[in-house]
């Protein structure tokens, strides 16, 4: 006669087979208990513990993060020679040396509070006029200077001068 397990009833085999086959019921019960407890619990905890979690945040972390991100909205702004990217307003692009020299002290005479710039690119001489952050900045000092220079005032992209106001210059330290 043979056992659940297989095993022939004969001799030792048929003790031996008794005892796995209490073992393994014993093991497949506790599992089965242990799988039932588990699911329980699980279930327990996904229906009584939604919205449980609290969290205190610290106030100085949002101070932090407004400072850190004002750092970095200026430093994307710093090009490697320590200037800043923005604008400027190109007057004049010429050949003749002369002619920018003369438009560069005509517009120190004529606008005072801009900075003129003369660059030379070969083989063509270019004043530019002002540091601008912004182009809309650039733009409206565009319609001033275009009335006074018809052949044309263009603004150009370019490393500018720039001092940050002392809050700026805080948040960089």
């Amino acid at each position: 006669m043979q056992c659940q397990c297989g095993y022939q009833q004969t001799g030792s085999r048929i003790r031996r087979c008794r005892l796995l086959s209490k073992f393994y019921f014993v093991n497949c019960s506790i599992m089965k208990h242990l799988s039932f407890l588990l699911v329980f619990v699980f279930s327990f905890l996904s229906h009584y513990g939604q919205d449980s979690i609290v969290v205190h945040k610290d106030a100085r972390l949002d101070i932090l993060s407004a400072k850190q991100a004002a750092v970095n909205k200026l430093t994307s702004k710093l090009t490697n020679g320590g200037m800043y990217r923005g604008y400027r307003l190109q007057i004049m692009n010429t050949r003749s040396r002369e002619q920018a020299f003369q438009a560069k002290a005509d517009v120190f005479s004529r606008f005072p509070e801009y900075k003129a710039y003369l660059t030379f690119q070969s083989p063509y001489f270019k004043v530019r006029v002002g540091d601008f952050m912004d182009k809309s900045d650039a733009e409206a000092a565009r319609k001033t200077l275009s009335r006074y220079y018809p052949q044309g005032v263009y603004v150009v992209e370019d490393a500018v001068e720039y001092t940050p106001p002392a809050e700026d210059a805080d948040l960089s330290e």
